[in-house]
C-alpha cells in the first residue's frame, strides 16, 4: 500500500500571487515536508524519573517553554510540560525511543502519518502568520517553537531559520488541505513559489 500525504493532489509546483517582475529571491517558498518520523512523548505526573538523564539520537530533553533541541537528523521541540514533539530524518528511531522512554514513565505516540508538515522560507514569512494567528510570533526566533491556532486551525510552529527566515508549521492531517489554503491564500500578496 503506497502512502499519499494529506496535499498530495493540492500542492502543485510553479508560481502563484504577485510573482511577476519580482527576484525569484524576494519570493516566499511554500514545501510540503514529507516521510518525516514524527513521536509525541509524554512524561508522566507520577513519574520520579529525571529527563537530565536521557538521551535519544545525542540529543537531551529540555522542559523549557518554546525549545527545541536539535542536531541535523532529528529535532525536539517542546510541546508543553512534559510534553515534547520529535521530529526525524531517520525512521528507525522508534526502537531506540522505546528502549530510553519506559512505558512506566511515559507515553510514546507515532503522529508521523497524522500529521501534515508546511515549511515556508522567505522575508515575509511572519507576515503571512500575523494574517492568521494572534500568537506574537515577531518575538520568536530560530531554535523556538510555539503552539497557536491559524484561521481556527491548530497548528505547532518550529523556527528552523532566522537567516533566511524558515518555519515549519505542522497540524492535524485532516486539516492539511484547510490549513495549506490558508497559508497560499495569506502568501498570494508577496508573490510565492511552490518547491
Amino acid at each position: 500500500m503506497t502512502s499519499l500525504s494529506a496535499l498530495n493532489h493540492i500542492h502543485k509546483s510553479g508560481f502563484f500571487g504577485n510573482y511577476e517582475n519580482k527576484n525569484e529571491e524576494n519570493l516566499l517558498k511554500i514545501s510540503e515536508i514529507k516521510n518525516f518520523f514524527i513521536v509525541q512523548i509524554v512524561q508522566y505526573k507520577n513519574s520520579s524519573i529525571l529527563i537530565d538523564n536521557l538521551n535519544i539520537d545525542n540529543l537531551k530533553l529540555k522542559n523549557q517553554p518554546l525549545t527545541v533541541v536539535s542536531n541535523n537528523d532529528t529535532r525536539i521541540l517542546w510541546n508543553g510540560p512534559k510534553n515534547w514533539i520529535l521530529v526525524s530524518k531517520k525512521k528507525d528511531l522508534l526502537d531506540e525511543i522505546l528502549t530510553v522512554f519506559k512505558e512506566t514513565d511515559f507515553a510514546v505516540t507515532d503522529l508521523s502519518h497524522s500529521r501534515s508538515i508546511i515549511e515556508i522560507e522567505g522575508n515575509m514569512v511572519y507576515e503571512v502568520l500575523k494574517k492568521g494567528s494572534p500568537l506574537d510570533i515577531s518575538k520568536l526566533k530560530s531554535g523556538d517553537s510555539a503552539n497557536t491556532v491559524y484561521n481556527g486551525i491548530t497548528i505547532t510552529l518550529d523556527f528552523i531559520s532566522n537567516k533566511p527566515n524558515i518555519i515549519r508549521i505542522f497540524c492535524l492531517r485532516s486539516f492539511g488541505e484547510s490549513f495549506y489554503h490558508s497559508i497560499t491564500d495569506a502568501s498570494l500578496e508577496f508573490g510565492y513559489k511552490c518547491l
